[in-house]
């Protein structure tokens, strides 16, 4: 029967520490960057273009039907074949990270916007709002009301999502945890502390993102 024991992780706690420190920051590049380009997709997506919709819906085809370890895997061992250049397993997660939930934040944020009645677009034109002054004034913070449940579970995916950059070596939580586990012979207990330090990173994400809910559906 196996006997438990984490006293090693209280020992390593600093390696642990900076691999939660590597998966947050992974996590957060990934999140901004696929927001911004969430943001251009869904305009993309909406645009009277056919040229501009045809890329948009391209781009979110391409990268949401190739799983993201595929294309990490591409990114680290192909670039170096065709160019020469190496790129660090960081830069490779967050360029692979970054790209894959942009084409989901692109559809959360096309179905948002385009759920905003057509009078409320007359209405701000009505008062002289430009493009640009009605998409950030009116649209955008409506939008952003409703989509914010299915944002919040893009969100928790991206943190989740991050552990697949343990397969080329960046130094994120689970990759720490391996290394850990084949020092000390412990995969039980160093894996377990990997899913306790998920849990008590998304819980409190989770948690926040259902107040503000609750609080936009009081103001709304």
């Amino acid at each position: 029967m196996h006997e438990w024991d984490f006293a090693f992780l209280i020992d390593q706690r600093h390696f642990i520490l900076q691999g939660l420190l590597g998966t947050l920051r992974l996590a957060v590049v990934s999140l901004v960057a696929g927001t911004v380009i969430g943001l251009v997709g869904a305009t993309a997506r909406l645009s009277g273009s056919a040229i501009l919709r045809a890329v948009g819906t391209g781009y979110v085809e391409f990268f949401r039907n190739i799983p993201v370890l595929v294309q990490i895997f591409w990114l680290y061992f192909s670039i170096p074949i065709l160019t020469g250049v190496q790129p660090n397993a960081y830069a490779a997660a967050a360029i692979a990270t970054s790209l894959y939930a942009g084409a989901y934040l692109t559809e959360v944020f096309r179905s948002g916007i385009a759920s905003i009645e057509k009078g409320q677009w007359d209405g701000a034109r009505a008062v002289g709002f430009g493009h640009g002054m009605t998409m950030r004034y009116v649209v955008l913070p409506q939008a952003f009301r409703r989509v914010l449940p299915a944002f919040t579970n893009q969100v928790l995916e991206i943190v989740k999502t991050t552990s697949v950059a343990s397969t080329i070596a960046y130094a994120e939580l689970l990759y720490s945890a391996k290394l850990l586990s084949e020092q000390e012979f412990r995969p039980i207990e160093a894996y377990t502390a990997v899913g306790a330090a998920f849990i008590l990173v998304l819980l409190p994400t989770s948690a926040i993102a259902g107040m503000m809910e609750r609080r936009l559906a009081r103001h709304g």
